[in-house]
């Protein structure tokens, strides 16, 4: 039996490994924020979005693939404890300065909004890092799920299985247990739910 599952795993493992790279936080977040730009002021609120997954997606992607490239850290999942929490600070303050601008410049108060309980969401899975390694593909997966369910509709709903899917994948690639992926699904949605709870809605 114990070899069986190996073989399983063995063979699971390149499927994994797509989906999660396919579904990996920067995806979520382009494409999320993006979304929620959309819907904070149609075409406008589009360009605004793009600003924001700028910094919230495309830089904080940028500086990791730069890690890999010198050798800072062995892949993209940034797996070991004190390169993950470089990278996360990194992330908060390129959200950060994001932020800034988007309030600066006017932007539509949901999106900024959003861009702003983002900065405060990995605040708190940095600071969760710091002590236990809770899976951040999960919670960005989940979260993304969640404010955009909330924003445009229930037809979302069946997105979650997207969420399981990640989950599935990070427990196959040994990335996580399986107690660490549902806490990051739970957090993520909780987040979103007090995101939208308090950001202001056309």
């Amino acid at each position: 039996m114990v070899a069986c599952s190996r073989e399983e795993g063995v063979r699971d493992r390149p499927a994994a490994e797509r989906v999660s790279y396919l579904l990996e936080p920067k995806n979520w977040i382009i494409a999320t924020t993006l979304a929620v730009g959309w819907h904070s002021d149609g075409a406008a609120g589009l360009a605004w979005g793009t600003v924001a997954a700028l910094f919230a997606g495309v830089l904080p992607m940028v500086f990791i693939s730069r890690g890999v490239r010198r050798g800072r850290w062995d892949d993209r999942y940034v797996g070991a404890k004190r390169p993950r929490l470089i990278v996360l600070s990194f992330i908060i303050a390129s959200v950060g300065i994001g932020l800034a601008l988007l309030v600066g410049l006017g932007a539509p108060g949901e999106l900024s909004g959003y861009i702003g309980c983002m900065l405060g969401s990995v605040a708190v899975l940095a600071g969760i890092t710091t002590v236990w390694k809770i899976s951040i593909h999960c919670a960005v997966a989940s979260g993304s799920v969640t404010i955009l369910t909330l924003l445009f509709g229930p037809w979302l709903v069946p997105a979650y299985l997207l969420v399981a899917l990640t989950a599935w994948s990070r427990v196959v690639l040994k990335d996580h247990t399986a107690a660490q992926v549902i806490a990051g699904s739970v957090l993520g949605a909780a987040a979103a739910v007090v995101t939208y709870a308090i950001i202001p809605h056309r």
